[in-house]
């Protein structure tokens, strides 16, 4: 392919793929002459993806649209293998592109190798080797790794669990997560227009939530805003913690905000109905505790920015909370992103009530100077990259 121009399609379907292949997708468009980039999206998270193309200004060149309510695992891989099928023998890329572990990652590399066109797999390399957590993304990223021709690898742990497995060392390349690319961008774009940051009516309006008289004007500055109460930012959609798990981490914030009250517990709540029936079931009503529907990133950025502790189940997050210097607790018994845990920025607490709360406790107690500090001093050692990892992918395919 020397001399010609390659076609590189991008793959994807979610939100955090999104996020995480849009500054790949904008470094790519800098080389016209060397690049034809076609995006194509499944739209496996329609609304939430949305959000995010929006905000990059990116327009997919292709939408299948192949989000149906309440689909199944199955069904959607089923439709999404033949589409996209199809779609590659029209389409017929040089590479295509797929980010770490979703469904549409799983099932975009097996359609291109079926059409024997090579995978470049950005966010290669992470595991928990617990096939069943998370599900069913750990056996989704095993998958995609045995086509993949290229491997994209966040760190060089991710870049070793590659070579245990038998991956050839000239075929990978550390280039740190482009969550970061993503994260330093978004609060670029904050600093020099803060009326971009478009806050719930739910939290802009909360009596607690801003002081000055002008708080419920949307037009005001964000970011010179002062926060009257501080807040911990909630997050949760792990298939692995539908049911009992959910059930746990609502009763645990339940326990939380009573224990806290003078803290605003924030809650963007994912629109996958196994998770919305236990938050609204169990969290709904209580003064404290403000439930949203999910935000878009760039706003979901600044509310990171601005909390004192972060409750999660999501791997992403992980990742950028290092960069604001704030403590991540993750609700979840693995992770595939150990490097935060070295590193002293998060912790396993798993999903259980009496644990969560013990933890969160030890941070929402003012008390606690030291460990407090600990968190802010890990400001600037995120383990996950530099912000250079979308010029770094698009260097090697450029050679």
């Amino acid at each position: 392919m020397i001399g010609k121009k390659k076609m590189i399609a991008v793959i994807f379907g979610t939100r955090p793929e999104a996020i995480k292949l849009a500054p790949v997708i904008l470094e790519l468009k800098k080389y016209p002459r060397k690049f034809k980039v076609r995006v194509i999206v499944t739209a496996q998270h329609r609304e939430m993806l949305d959000q995010v193309l929006k905000v990059f200004n990116i327009k997919p060149d292709i939408d299948l649209n192949l989000m149906e309510k309440n689909q199944t695992l199955a069904g959607f891989a089923a439709k999404a293998l033949t589409t996209l099928d199809l779609c590659f023998k029209k389409e017929k890329p040089t590479i295509i592109l797929v980010q770490g572990d979703t469904t549409t990652t799983w099932v975009a590399s097996l359609a291109a190798y079926y059409n024997r066109i090579p995978v470049g797999h950005v966010e290669a390399g992470l595991r928990t080797d617990n096939k069943y957590s998370p599900f069913p993304e750990e056996i989704n990223r095993i998958l995609t790794t045995h086509i993949a021709d290229l491997h994209f690898a966040p760190t060089k742990w991710a870049a070793q669990n590659l070579i245990k497995e038998g991956i050839p060392k000239s075929k990978i390349f550390v280039t740190g997560n482009t969550v970061i690319d993503a994260l330093l961008y978004m609060r670029k774009l904050i600093k020099h227009n803060p009326k971009l940051v478009n806050l719930p009516t739910s939290i802009n309006h909360h009596p607690d939530f801003i002081a000055g008289s002008n708080h419920c004007n949307q037009s005001s500055n964000h970011r010179n805003r002062v926060i009257n109460t501080p807040f911990v930012l909630i997050t949760g959609h792990r298939r692995e913690n539908f049911g009992q798990g959910f059930r746990n981490i609502c009763r645990a914030i339940k326990i939380l905000a009573k224990k806290f009250p003078n803290h605003l517990f924030i809650y963007p709540v994912h629109l996958n109905p196994n998770v919305r029936k236990h938050v609204m079931k169990i969290l709904k009503g209580e003064r404290n505790i403000i439930l949203t529907d999910p935000v878009d990133y760039l706003t979901f950025v600044w509310l990171m920015d601005k909390c004192t502790l972060i409750l999660t189940d999501s791997g992403g997050i992980q990742e950028e909370a290092p960069a604001f210097g704030k403590p991540v607790f993750v609700m979840r018994d693995t992770t595939e992103r150990p490097e935060a845990v070295w590193a002293g920025t998060s912790k396993l607490v798993g999903t259980d009530p009496g644990r969560i709360v013990r933890e969160a406790s030890k941070i929402l107690n003012r008390r606690n100077l030291a460990l407090n500090h600990r968190y802010r001093s890990a400001r600037g050692r995120n383990p996950f990259g530099d912000g250079n990892a979308s010029k770094r992918i698009s260097n090697i395919l450029l050679k």
